[in-house]
C-alpha cells in the first residue's frame, strides 16, 4: 500500500465514524487490523483518541463526533513518529489526552479541566514507564485505553465498555515483550 500518513488519519476518522460501539478497544481493534494502520507508526496519534471520542460518543457523551473525530487528526498529525523514545512522552497518551481536552473544550489558558487532564497522561504514563520498552504501539494504546476508560466514568459518569485484552497483534511486532507485556496471550 502507498502508505501517507494524511490519507491514513483520513481513513481512521472515516472508520470511526461507521462504528456505533462503546468498547473503545474494539474500535482500535477492528480499525488496527486495516492495512493503513502500521503495527508501529504516529497514525496511533490520530486513532487511540479518535477511538475514545467515538466509544464516548456512542455512549451518549455529548460531542460532536465529526467535529472531534477532525480535530484529533489536525491534533494527532502534529506529533512526530518516535515521540515515546525521542521525547519521553508515548503518542497513545497524548492522543488520548487529546480527546479528553477536545472533550472538556479546553486550551493551553483554561482554568477548568485543564490539570485533571494532566492527572490522566501522568497516570496513564507512569504505567507504561513500568511495562518498559521498547515502544508498542498496541500494547501502548491498550494500556493508555484503560486509563481512559477509568477517568471516563470518574469524570464524566459515562462507562465504556473495556473487555479484557489480549493482543493478537504480537505476531507482527518483531520487538514483542512476550511476557512482560499485560496483553501477551
Amino acid at each position: 500500500m502507498d502508505y501517507s500518513l494524511q490519507r491514513g488519519a483520513e481513513l481512521i476518522i472515516a472508520e470511526c465514524m461507521k462504528i456505533s460501539g462503546t468498547n473503545p478497544y474494539e474500535i482500535f481493534h477492528t480499525i488496527a487490523q486495516k492495512d493503513f494502520i502500521r503495527i508501529h507508526g504516529p497514525e496511533h496519534h490520530v486513532l487511540d483518541g479518535a477511538c475514545i471520542l467515538t466509544a464516548f460518543h456512542n455512549a451518549g457523551g455529548d460531542l460532536d463526533l465529526y467535529a472531534a473525530l477532525q480535530k484529533i487528526m489536525q491534533e494527532g498529525l502534529r506529533m512526530p513518529g518516535a515521540a515515546c523514545g525521542l521525547w519521553g512522552v508515548c503518542g497513545a497518551v497524548t492522543s488520548i489526552g487529546a480527546a479528553l481536552a477536545i472533550i472538556d473544550s479546553t486550551g493551553p489558558l483554561s482554568t477548568e479541566d485543564w490539570g485533571s487532564h494532566m492527572e490522566y497522561t501522568s497516570a496513564a504514563l507512569a504505567r507504561l514507564a513500568k511495562t518498559g520498552g521498547p515502544r508498542c504501539c498496541k500494547r501502548d494504546a491498550f494500556l493508555s485505553m484503560e486509563q481512559a476508560v477509568e477517568y471516563i466514568k470518574e469524570h464524566y459518569g459515562i462507562t465504556l465498555g473495556m473487555l479484557p485484552i489480549q493482543c493478537d497483534f504480537s505476531s507482527k511486532n518483531d520487538q514483542c515483550i512476550g511476557k512482560r507485556c499485560p496483553y501477551n496471550t
